[in-house]
């Protein structure tokens, strides 16, 4: 019996996990898709269109950062609501609290996608000034273009999300996972090569494409979302009829969250501009590593997301005793899963590369990116517990200290790390990713005792409230 509930404890996470991971691989499928496509062009454009895909992912992860606590305020609401009502069922206050979440995140949402759109597009035109070479910055520009309108269906898509994970009703996307998947290959191609009769865009093609399906993917997601009566009925769009300090209450609590994700972000741009510095092989073997590790990365994102609605539904209920709990499960998945993945990359790792390489990859490339998953196993561990720690710490309703983490973590420790290994030991790009591995693992120890010190905080407050309450009672 008791491994009987054990077991349904850790159903309730996946179940909760399970959805946003589909979600997020639907979007890295896409730029999955797109990088395997890049190599039909050569390594000057796996380069080239890697690095603006690597962009396009840190502004896209920031925008997602903005709008990721509507789901904790979604859970918080419910769980006071059926707090109020002691049964499974929300109250009237709670169901208005929700369709008013809701209509600021959509809202927000929309001004945030298209201002992070306008900055990819003039990133592309700084590159020449981030020591990249004329030929990669021609290459790179035109698909930045073609990308940056996708954010705004894939910001609305994960607001959507939100909402549904928020009341514990996601549903499944692995069909549309799938779907995307093959429907983006299929235009990449057509759009590539200009078959049936449709222009030869080259890489500005691959970016189209990936536009094209965050459109189709949001109006499919949507629609799944419509079709459930409970969600239905509390869905609402008119976004302009938002209240003000709900917005700015969405604003405020995402704003640290998208910092946040933006820093993790940003020094895996900075790592990736600082490997162009050694060559279009160094930067096209670190492009496939790290979109090998970003695959695995949602995983955990998906685990983060998951356990962090549970812990707010349970400090909305006031058990705080269940969320140390929670904690642990959440990390016996996540590490669990990363075993498996490293004991592939060690024993099998040309098998694991060859997607990205194909039959006939250079073998200088080849052999660096083979050297390089070594590097992406602590990857995976540290990035992945700071992500989960950082979803924790944001059910207990601390999203500041995720941000200076990683301030600490990656400027402070990581840069210096880079520029230490790659060019004052002259490792070149190991002595790169050397730093990265190292920002992410300050970052991880820091977030944890961190989230162990709010923990036992909140269990000590709730024990003094409820002695106080059990005093007045008598």
């Amino acid at each position: 019996m008791k491994i009987m509930e054990e077991l349904r404890h850790y159903r309730a996470i996946l179940a909760l996990a399970a959805p946003i991971v589909g979600i997020q691989f639907a979007q890295v499928a896409l730029t999955s898709t797109d990088l395997l496509m890049m190599g039909f062009l050569g390594v000057q454009a796996v380069a080239a269109g890697g690095l603006a895909i690597l962009l396009y992912n840190q502004l896209r992860t920031m925008c997602v950062g903005m709008v990721t606590g509507v789901g904790n305020m979604i859970a918080t609401a419910v769980g006071q609501g059926e707090k109020r009502t002691g049964t499974a069922s929300i109250d009237s206050i709670a169901r208005e609290e929700v369709r008013d979440i809701l209509r600021a995140a959509m809202l927000l949402g929309t001004f945030v996608a298209v201002a992070a759109g306008v900055l990819l597009i003039a990133l592309g035109y700084c590159l020449t000034y981030l020591g990249q070479s004329s030929s990669i910055v021609a290459l790179a520009k035109p698909i930045m273009l073609t990308l940056a309108p996708g954010l705004v269906p894939m910001l609305w898509l994960n607001v959507l999300r939100q909402f549904a994970v928020g009341m514990r009703r996601a549903g499944s996307l692995l069909v549309v996972t799938i779907a995307s998947l093959v429907i983006n290959a299929a235009l990449n191609a057509l759009l590539i090569f200009g078959w049936l009769g449709l222009p030869n865009l080259g890489l500005a093609g691959i970016g189209l494409s990936t536009t094209i399906v965050q459109i189709w993917t949001f109006v499919v997601y949507f629609r799944t979302v419509k079709r459930d009566e409970k969600l239905n009925d509390l869905l609402v769009l008119d976004g302009w009829r938002a209240r003000a300090t709900t917005v700015k209450k969405i604003a405020k609590m995402g704003t640290p969250i998208a910092l946040t994700y933006g820093s993790e972000a940003a020094i895996t741009s900075f790592a990736t501009v600082l490997m162009g510095t050694f060559g279009p092989v160094a930067l096209a073997a670190s492009n496939i590593v790290n979109q090998l590790a970003y695959i695995v990365y949602q995983l955990n994102i998906g685990l983060s997301q998951g356990s962090s609605i549970l812990v707010s539904r349970t400090a909305g209920k006031g058990h705080y005793d269940d969320i140390g709990t929670i904690a642990r499960r959440t990390f016996t998945i996540s590490f669990g899963a990363m075993s498996i993945i490293a004991l592939a990359y060690v024993v099998a790792p040309q098998s694991v590369l060859r997607p990205f390489l194909g039959e006939q990859a250079d073998p200088v490339l080849a052999s660096f990116a083979a050297t390089l998953l070594w590097f992406a196993i602590a990857h995976q561990f540290f990035k992945g517990s700071q992500n989960i720690c950082i979803g924790l710490l944001r059910g207990l309703g601390n999203t500041r200290s995720g941000l200076i983490s990683t301030l600490i973590g990656y400027w402070l420790v990581g840069i210096p790390a880079m520029f230490f290994g790659g060019y004052w030991l002259n490792w070149g790009g190991l002595g790169i990713w050397f730093g990265l591995c190292l920002g992410f693992a300050v970052t991880s120890f820091q977030l944890w005792w961190r989230f162990m010190a709010d923990l036992r905080h909140a269990q000590a407050k709730d024990g003094f409230a409820s002695q106080k309450t059990a005093y007045a009672a008598t």
